[in-house]
């Protein structure tokens, strides 16, 4: 298993706690992302939203390309994923600035594939936001220009939403033939995007059974397109440690209370614009990506026990949420991490 983390970009993951002590500057995410890497996490997800969804749009938040870029810059090990979204970005010049991000990372940098779900967002911002499918017919577009011209030394492109001509793209990334393509979807047209374009497979959270199903049913679809298998199966999880049972639930009480709707504005959109497999319930929204259905929550113990299960189930990647993230992700690596490598030892 490898533990990755949502850079925290947002003020707080918490959408009925008002303060988390946890800004949403680039220096506290400096601090979070270098202590992380030390404590032995692999991978961060900088999440990609010009308005905070987490504290409502009124606040404060972080851009994710040129915070990735500036971490690239004061970290060594640690993977560096970061979400694009097709409906803002020209492909070319995305393409161009991966490779440059990832010779300044080293290799360390990876895409996390986003066709946009916020039409409010779009709207302020600029961004072509469509129907559904057609969302993905322009990620499908998006993804072979970004891989021709990775791979390719003249490369164009004629299509419904993007035109290329002979275009030159040097240096290539360092990783070879691309960085890494996470991507997640539920939806028909989603996954086979997936299936045919990406690398790697990023779920909300949800239940073993669930995850399982979802991780069998890609597995399968990748090998009827005879394409390599998938690279990693990731999937978002909120993690609530705490030295009692009761104290870990007492805190889940406290963070699914809804006091204030503000940080609920988008709701509808990703509810209604997204074709989501479950129906999700406020409670369920109180933390982003459904992270709190992995039930990851109790003891140290009883969290890694849980660990064990998605990783039987076929999980290779966490993606943490906290908070306050400083110090659970501290917690984490010194009480969590280590209690599933002796319990998957004995």
């Amino acid at each position: 298993m490898k533990y990755g983390f949502w850079l925290p970009i947002f003020g707080g993951w918490l959408r009925n706690v008002e303060f988390e002590d946890m800004p949403p500057t680039y220096d506290y995410a400096k601090k979070v992302i270098q202590s992380a890497e030390q404590w032995g996490y692999d991978t961060t997800l900088i999440a990609e939203l010009y308005l905070n969804d987490i504290k409502g749009p009124e606040q404060d938040s972080l851009e994710a390309w040129s915070t990735a870029a500036a971490l690239a810059a004061v970290t060594e090990k640690i993977e560096i994923m970061t979400a694009v979204r097709p409906v803002f970005h020209n492909p070319a010049v995305t393409a161009k600035m991966a490779a440059n991000i990832d010779h300044i990372s080293n290799g360390r940098f990876t895409l996390n594939v986003v066709s946009g779900w916020w039409e409010g967002e779009a709207k302020q911002y600029g961004g072509d936001f469509t129907e559904h499918d057609e969302r993905y017919d322009r990620t499908t577009e998006f993804l072979e220009i970004l891989k021709g011209l990775w791979t390719e030394e003249n490369f164009t492109y004629h299509g419904k939403f993007y035109q290329v001509e002979n275009t030159v793209l040097s240096p290539k990334p360092v990783q070879r033939p691309n960085p890494v393509l996470y991507a997640g979807g539920e939806s028909e047209k989603g996954k086979q995007v997936i299936t045919s374009l990406c690398d790697a497979y990023v779920m909300h959270g949800g239940t073993v059974e669930e995850i399982e199903a979802k991780i069998t049913d890609m597995k399968e679809r990748r090998n009827r397109v005879g394409h390599e298998p998938l690279q990693s199966f990731g999937m978002a999880a909120y993690v609530i440690c705490r030295d009692s049972e009761e104290e870990a639930q007492e805190e889940l009480k406290r963070i699914t209370t809804v006091k204030d709707t503000s940080g609920y504005a988008g709701f509808k959109d990703f509810t209604s614009k997204s074709e989501l497999e479950q129906q999700i319930q406020l409670q369920d929204y109180s933390v982003s990506n459904r992270g709190l259905r992995p039930n990851l929550i109790g003891t140290p113990e009883q969290i890694a026990k849980q660990i064990l299960a998605y990783e039987q189930a076929g999980v290779d990647l966490l993606l943490l949420q906290c908070s306050p993230q400083l110090e659970e992700l501290e917690r984490f690596a010194n009480q969590v991490m280590p209690k599933v490598e002796e319990l998957r030892n004995e």
